[in-house]
């Protein structure tokens, strides 16, 4: 099942932009976890519409309702579910795209796989709203691993063309999720405000590049060929709506290198084996070194613009122009953080579990 993630920790995702509601239900997890609802509540606040100019007007609570898997607040072993009202959906601002599909999304797609019988509202099972049970099972792990030593982090790279400071790939990771603009370099936060806001005035929008580390975890978690880390942190990461790239550790760049340039030696450090750089983004072989897991994540532009687009009638077969209405993001960048956050954090769960 696609809506399905996991090997020991498996994550059910489940619901449409408009439906009732949406939610997750998460198995697999230890029984006794006491969940912290107060930081959970932060996490998701991170991710969710209308706390900002920069996204979306639509204004959601977030706020995760548990309905079983919990037993005087500790899980029980049972499965984990809790569901998410959704509160503000104006599902008549998509009538008109049932027939015209909206370019860059999955109307057409859908239409064609489901027969027509697609739910549009809002995208559907398709929208970006499904992120915020993500984020539910994405700031469980987080904590669970926080309890193993392990850390999870991650900035914006960039916004259109203004790019803030990489990390380094050996680290430290500086935490940077309290600040409005998460990046690291403080100068960059009014050049990056200004390209959103010039591209919502534009009726049009942007996209960027989210940067993601993952430290302590240890050497030897993962497989070969087809179940490697980054295999699965990619799967995981490629269920956000948007996402059109990943590369880890030097990624793309390595591809311009010579091998003395990029290879990473071994050294030993207080008696554990290291590496002196980490060119490989912690992972050799799909399994860990050991070294932090550093990845980027190239978000495309969102899709539902103002401006009018070419598209097709599908009841009629003639070309015509639509134009989208709705609240939407300008850039989703943004509110995408915690996202990337869970992808990671389910997976390297799964895999220390």
């Amino acid at each position: 099942m696609s809506n399905i993630t996991g090997d020991r920790l498996k994550v059910h995702i489940f619901g449409q932009s408009h439906s009732k509601a949406i939610g997750v239900t998460i198995e697999g997890l230890p029984a006794g976890l006491c969940i912290d609802m107060d930081r959970l509540y932060a996490f998701m606040e991170r991710r969710a519409p209308g706390r900002s100019a920069l996204t979306t007007a639509r204004r959601e609570a977030d706020k995760p309702e548990f309905i079983s898997g919990l037993a005087d607040g500790r899980t029980c072993g049972a499965p984990l579910t809790c569901v998410i009202w959704n509160q503000d959906a104006r599902s008549g601002d998509y009538s008109d795209i049932r027939d015209m599909p909206r370019p860059g999304h999955a109307d057409y797609t859908a239409y064609v796989k489901y027969n027509g019988f697609n739910d549009i509202a809002g995208g559907g099972q398709f929208s970006g709203r499904l992120t915020a049970p993500l984020c539910v099972a994405g700031g469980i792990a987080i904590q669970l691993l926080e309890k193993e030593g392990v850390r999870i982090c991650s900035h914006i790279l960039s916004i259109s063309d203004i790019r803030d400071t990489p990390y380094e790939l050996m680290g430290p990771f500086p935490d940077v999720s309290s600040k409005a603009l998460p990046v690291i370099n403080d100068d960059v936060i009014d050049k990056m405000r200004m390209r959103i806001e010039e591209a919502g005035k534009d009726l049009d929008s942007v996209g960027g590049i989210i940067e993601c580390a993952v430290e302590g975890v240890r050497a030897g978690l993962g497989d070969p060929m087809f179940d490697g880390i980054e295999n699965r942190i990619a799967g995981a990461v490629f269920g956000i709506p948007a996402v059109k790239g990943i590369e880890f550790g030097r990624g793309f760049e390595a591809a311009y290198l010579r091998g003395s340039e990029n290879n990473d030696e071994f050294c030993l450090e207080n008696g554990t084996v290291r590496t002196l750089s980490n060119n490989h983004g912690g992972i050799l072989g799909g399994i860990s070194s050991g070294m932090p897991i550093v990845f980027r994540t190239a978000f495309k532009p969102t899709p539902s613009i103002a401006r009018p687009q070419k598209s097709v009638s599908l009841s009629r077969m003639e070309e015509g122009i639509l134009k989208i209405k709705g609240r939407h993001d300008p850039c989703i960048v943004t509110r995408a953080l915690p996202c990337v956050e869970s992808a990671a954090a389910i997976v390297t769960a799964d895999l220390l579990l």
